[in-house]
């Protein structure tokens, strides 16, 4: 086993494979931007390096920045993490280049599995179901429209190179597809190194259902059972289940093989996850996620591994020690994405200090988190913080359990989404499993939070001003008295059904309904 591994990561991620070292004996090695210098897993690492300024691509992007420091450290491994250089062959051939043990694919296997185009080439020879779309990138203008109009709009671009829905974009018209591109390659080269684009048929109603797979050197791969990730929003998943609630038994075998058969189809080492698509009643091959996903917490709970550990196992070289027979699903497990957002003006990001920081924790939930009382989030990357996972014998419970969960949250400096998951957990659909991908977006909740908060805003604007026409029509005298310091305690110790109803009767009495702004 390997005795020190550099994390080529940050945020929560980075802890998680942090805490693993630790129970494992691995000392670890952080690497953080000139952003992070403060950031939580600098300072729980063995030993933390400066990488570059901000911007992903002069930092976390930084291939031989990394290997770089790699070497230096004297780690023999480097974990990817998920998201930035995790599914880059390049990067994965400049470790093994350096000597280094890439923790995932090889880097002939990442070339294949970890772009999404040639991992549809090969599914397709290997006889499983893709979704229709490109044989290959689109590298004109010319050649998108002739795909978009053999497999009919509405279309979705695609990054090769990408994932986490990053560079993601629908089409509905050929109008649109130029400017669309564009935008789709642009974004796609910023955050993956990569502009190559390829094209899928849009299919909606769909579900989004993934199969954990682990893969060993000798060519054993088993999977684990399946995610039901269809709770998106703007292809950014937020809530993450296992098991699914339309998968069986029979359709799990089945499908279950499905994925086994394209890992072994490209030559596949590591965890990684096979994307199906579920619509009208069939399973589409959708893609390779070539690396550690963001909701594997939800496989661990329900199968008892610790897919991390087993990742640094296959990457030591050792045999996989799980057979499929061992796999069985056990309850129900959620995840909820905790995200520096504002729900309330349209999820707008919400950087900043966090003033207070306190979650909840027991046996039956866990929460991965990259922050704590103190720490900044920056603007630069994803707004993803922190995961709260919980277990429990059935579906229904899981959702109770993550709605009190939530609800004991206690974030003070930042906004975050958990009020759009509180709505969300309660709304009846989800709460009955019929759900797709377009759930979020027909519930209407987005929108019904928007409005609540402009409402918010329009009664603070009353009282504002409510309190400005009162101190406007005070004598002198009470104005320089209001001025001072006054105890208020006995205000703050009223019920708050009380301060409401005085606040109401001094907006009265002020005309503040009235007022215009």
């Amino acid at each position: 086993m390997f005795k020190r591994i550099l994390i080529a990561n940050r945020g929560e991620i980075a802890i998680r494979v942090i805490r693993t070292c630790r129970e494992m004996g691995i000392e670890s090695v952080a690497v953080y931007s000139d952003a992070d210098r403060n950031a939580l897993h600098t300072r729980l690492a063995d030993s933390s390096h400066n990488i570059g300024p901000p911007p992903a691509i002069q930092s976390y992007l930084d291939q031989d920045k990394i290997v770089d420091v790699a070497q230096k450290a004297g780690a023999e491994a480097i974990h990817p993490g998920y998201g930035f250089l995790a599914e880059n062959p390049m990067f994965a051939e400049k470790c093994e280049r350096a000597g280094i043990v890439f923790i995932g694919p090889t880097s002939k296997a990442l070339a294949k599995s970890g772009d999404k185009v040639e991992s549809r080439r090969i599914a397709k020879k290997a006889r499983i179901p893709v979704t229709p779309g490109s044989d290959g990138s689109v590298r004109s203008e010319r050649t998108a429209v002739r795909v978009a109009e053999e497999i009919g709009f509405p279309i979705i671009l695609k990054a090769s190179a990408g994932g986490g829905g990053i560079s993601m974009a629908i089409v509905r018209s050929l109008e649109e597809l130029p400017s669309s591109l564009k935008v789709a390659k642009s974004s796609s080269l910023s955050s993956f190194g990569s502009d190559e684009i390829f094209i899928e048929k849009y299919l909606k109603p769909a579900r989004h259902i993934e199969f954990q797979i682990l893969a060993d050197s000798d060519g054993r791969v088993i999977h684990l059972g399946e995610r039901e990730c269809s709770i998106q929003r703007r292809f950014q998943k937020l809530i993450e289940e296992s098991p699914s609630p339309i998968v069986d038994k029979k359709m799990r075998k089945k499908v279950g093989e499905l994925a086994v058969r394209a890992a072994k189809a490209t030559g596949y080492l590591n965890a990684g996850t096979m994307e199906f698509l579920h619509h009208e009643g069939k399973f589409y091959f959708n893609e390779i996620n070539a690396r550690l996903q963001v909701e594997h917490p939800v496989t661990e709970f329900v199968t008892g591994t610790d897919l991390v550990q087993q990742q640094m196992h296959i990457a030591a070289g050792e045999p996989l020690t799980l057979k499929q027979k061992d796999i069985k699903l056990k309850g129900w497990s959620m995840e909820c994405r905790i995200n520096a957002e504002n729900p309330y003006e349209n999820f707008l990001p919400s950087p900043g200090r966090i003033e207070s920081y306190d979650m909840p924790s027991s046996s039956d939930v866990r929460v991965d988190s990259g922050v704590e009382a103190g720490s900044e989030v920056p603007t630069y990357y994803d707004p993803l913080f922190a995961k709260v996972i919980v277990w429990a014998d059935s579906r229904d419970e899981a959702i109770k359990m993550m709605k009190r969960a939530l609800a004991k949250i206690r974030i003070g400096g930042i906004e975050t989404n958990i009020p759009f998951h509180l709505k969300l957990l309660g709304n009846e659909r989800f709460k009955r499993g019929d759900i797709d991908t377009g759930l979020v977006e027909d519930s209407g909740i987005p929108e019904r939070l928007r409005k609540e908060g402009e409402r918010r805003v329009h009664e603070e604007r009353l009282a504002a001003a409510a309190v400005a026409a009162f101190l406007f029509q005070m004598p002198e005298e009470m104005r320089r008295f209001s001025r001072r310091k006054l105890d208020i305690t006995g205000f703050d110790r009223l019920s708050p059904w009380t301060r409401a109803g005085r606040r109401e009767q001094l907006k009265k009495r002020m005309n503040a309904d009235e007022i215009q702004f």
